[in-house]
């Protein structure tokens, strides 16, 4: 499968962006898909979650009650919207596919290797 992410781009602090991630080849509405995101100089970070089915998400403490992790499985398509942006939320956001088992991917959904599929990645610039 082939991912696509789209919609970074420049906000000021306390701004909205939605990024979105695009699926080819293969329908989406089989993989639990993942955001991760690296800023200059850091390494990778997960971000948000969303089970196949789109019932269970998961989110890293430092964006909880900010961001929101939805699916449309009719589109092939993840959003993540994006609320009271920080300057420390600047990064280049990935979105990923993962085809692990619901029991294997509820314990492991944070860590890369739970991940088959990666998009190239959107910027998104949060100014202060």
């Amino acid at each position: 499968v082939q991912l696509q992410a789209s919609g970074g781009g420049l906000v000021q602090a306390g701004g909205s962006l939605r990024i979105s991630c695009a699926a080819s080849g293969r329908t989406l509405s089989s993989y639990h898909m993942g955001w991760f995101r690296q800023a200059p100089g850091k390494e990778r970070e997960f971000v948000a979650a969303i089970t196949w089915t789109g019932g269970t998400t998961y989110y890293a403490d430092s964006v909880k009650g900010r961001f929101t992790v939805s699916r449309e499985n009719a589109k092939n398509t993840v959003y993540l919207q994006m609320n009271s942006l920080k300057p420390e939320d600047t990064a280049v956001y990935y979105c990923a596919a993962s085809s692990r088992g619901l029991r294997y991917y509820s314990s492991n959904y944070g860590i890369s290797p739970s991940y088959d599929y990666w998009g190239q990645g959107t910027q998104v610039t949060v100014s202060s």
